[in-house]
């Protein structure tokens, strides 16, 4: 059974892009070194030959791999996204009430995470911790450092 892969449109564009990339350009690549190596003569004894080979075989699984996940993605609708409570593309601001450090993260499908722009993955503790949360909610998180209060004090689009 195929998992289903939840993506906004910008995310399977990108994906879409990635394979394009791959089998237009790195596998055209790669399948000339193997035929520079198959040239140079015995391919029994060939260290560039094995090496192609084996960059090929990596190539091809990444391939296979991003072809299975376009296959079954699934687009978020982000039209039917609402604010009042925490869900996946919301943009949530929190208060950590120990220290009154305030973050704002963006709660997004696993591929998409990306903690340099404030995303992080609708799988990670905090995530999980925050959906379905309103404003001004108190939220226990268990970190890996141990349990955090948070305030919600915003949810955006």
């Amino acid at each position: 059974m195929t998992k289903v892969t939840y993506l906004t449109e910008d995310g399977l564009r990108k994906l879409r892009e990635d394979l394009e990339t791959l089998v237009n350009i790195e596998r055209p690549k790669i399948s000339k070194l193997i035929g520079e190596a198959i040239e140079k003569g015995d391919i029994s004894e060939n260290a560039e030959y094995d090496a192609a080979k084996d960059a090929q075989g990596l190539l091809e699984a990444k391939i296979a791999h991003l072809q299975s996940k376009i296959a079954s993605a699934r687009i978020i609708d982000e039209s039917k996204i609402d604010t009042s409570q925490v869900q996946i593309l919301n943009k949530v601001t929190i208060k950590n009430r120990k220290s009154n450090a305030t973050m704002v993260y963006m709660i997004v499908p696993e591929s998409e995470a990306n903690l340099k722009e404030s995303k992080i993955s609708v799988n990670t503790p905090i995530a999980k911790g925050l959906m379905g949360k309103k404003v001004g909610d108190l939220v226990d998180i268990k970190v890996p450092s141990g349990v955090i209060e948070f305030e919600i004090i915003d949810i955006s689009l």
